[in-house]
């Protein structure tokens, strides 16, 4: 589609100096009508003043949309319960934010008889992928707009420049080093002194979470319960999800909790650098675990652990809307049944410890696990057991010793010898 057939376009917009920057752009060279739409997912004072800002900018209308629940009980909850976890250590704090996003995009887009969505990620990361596949799983006849991908503005400079040849309105935060993306879940950090990973962060640069150093100098006790496998309450008090990620994060980050400085691999290719801050999903995935550890049976748990990694590079890489991570949620949904309980951790210092867990669902019995105990498992039997279990390895060995040889593994390796 020419860029002169679009009438209007809903733009995904977050008030930012990019998003603000892109309101006159798409007027300039599309021609057309700009919706923005603003997904609230718990970025508190940004969104202050964001209405008077989009207008101001050019854009016809702003929605506002509180999807603090949805996204808590659609996307991050499903999330946690698969114990996804992308290369080690991401959390995936923005991964599932971009496809509810996007999602509600679609619909406001087909609400308002746009022809098209836009967003303002950038050619060389993730979101841009997010963003994109969503709307082609949700509306492929949409047109989608990147910006990036077509301007000449390269650089914050470039952006400021023509904030003010266009008079859009931009605040001193904008004038930050760094990229920042923040909801109830997270909060990350990329660019500025981060862009040398040699660099340690400075302290001034995180916003939700203290100083492990610094954090109070007497441990703190919560005890945070799951119903299958969904945290619902704290310290015995039943919450509603928004509540409860709301306490958890003033909780955890009061004791640095949950901070993660991360080199990744992005889908386009290149390693990126940055440093995330999730006090209560770190809370909540070290005791989801704990408890997963006392309700899950060995061979169930195993094979979870292997679909995690899987479920994780989905989410990543923008697949959400797709058959194969619904037919996962269904097999992780069916090992959520019992995960039901418990957990008491113990905060101190940027550490989370274990401090107990109990579970009406709990496999694990005392008296079963007793070394003092015959009456459910008799020692003896380990006998037979062994011999059946190694009877591969003991197989192998006797065929090479009956060969005139020995067991391989008892052969000198001469290569760890130097000659004279």
């Amino acid at each position: 589609m020419p860029k002169g057939e679009v009438k209007k376009v809903v733009l995904a917009y977050s008030g930012g100096l990019d998003t603000s920057v892109i309101v006159p752009w798409l007027r300039n060279n599309y021609g057309c009508e700009v919706v923005c739409f603003c997904a609230d997912l718990g970025q508190e004072e940004e969104l202050d003043g964001l209405e008077d800002k989009a207008i101001k900018s050019g854009a016809s209308k702003l929605y506002i949309r509180d999807l603090r629940d949805e996204f808590l009980r659609d996307f991050v909850f499903p999330t946690m319960q698969a114990g996804a976890v992308y290369e080690r250590e991401y959390l995936l704090g923005t991964s599932f934010a971009r496809p509810l996003i996007a999602k509600h995009m679609v619909e406001i887009a087909e609400l308002e008889g746009a022809d098209a969505v836009a967003h303002g990620a950038t050619g060389k990361g993730n979101d841009q992928v997010r963003f994109e596949l969503t709307v082609m799983a949700l509306n492929p006849k949409l047109k989608i707009i990147a910006p990036w991908r077509e301007w000449e503005i390269r650089s914050r400079e470039d952006a400021l420049a023509y904030a003010a040849e266009f008079n859009v309105p931009v605040t001193a935060t904008e004038k930050s080093i760094y990229s920042r993306d923040r909801n109830l879940f997270h909060l990350s950090h990329e660019g500025g002194l981060l862009e040398n990973p040699w660099n340690e962060p400075e302290k001034s640069m995180f916003q939700i979470s203290v100083d492990p150093q610094e954090a109070p100098d007497e441990p703190q006790y919560v005890e945070v319960g799951f119903e299958k496998g969904v945290p619902c309450s704290l310290d015995g008090e039943t919450l509603p999800p928004v509540e409860l990620f709301i306490r958890l994060n003033k909780i955890a980050g009061a004791h640095g909790i949950g901070r993660a400085d991360i080199v990744e691999n992005r889908l386009v290719g290149m390693k990126s650098h940055g440093v995330y801050e999730t006090p209560a999903g770190t809370l909540i995935r070290r005791a989801h675990q704990a408890l997963e550890s006392m309700c899950l049976d060995k061979y169930t748990m195993h094979f979870k652990d292997f679909i995690a990694v899987k479920y994780a590079e989905l989410v990543y890489n923008g697949l959400w809307y797709t058959q194969l991570r619904e037919a996962m949620d269904a097999f992780i949904q069916v090992t959520q049944q019992n995960v039901t309980g418990v957990v008491r951790l113990k905060l101190y210092k940027g550490n989370l410890i274990i401090a107990g867990r109990k579970s009406e669902f709990s496999l694990y019995r005392e008296d079963y696990a007793s070394f003092g105990r015959e009456d459910v498992y008799n020692q003896k039997d380990a006998e037979g057991f062994i011999h059946l279990f190694g009877l591969p390895l003991k197989v192998e060995a006797l065929l090479q010793i009956d060969g005139g040889g020995q067991s391989r593994y008892r052969k000198p390796d001469y290569s760890k010898f130097k000659r004279d």
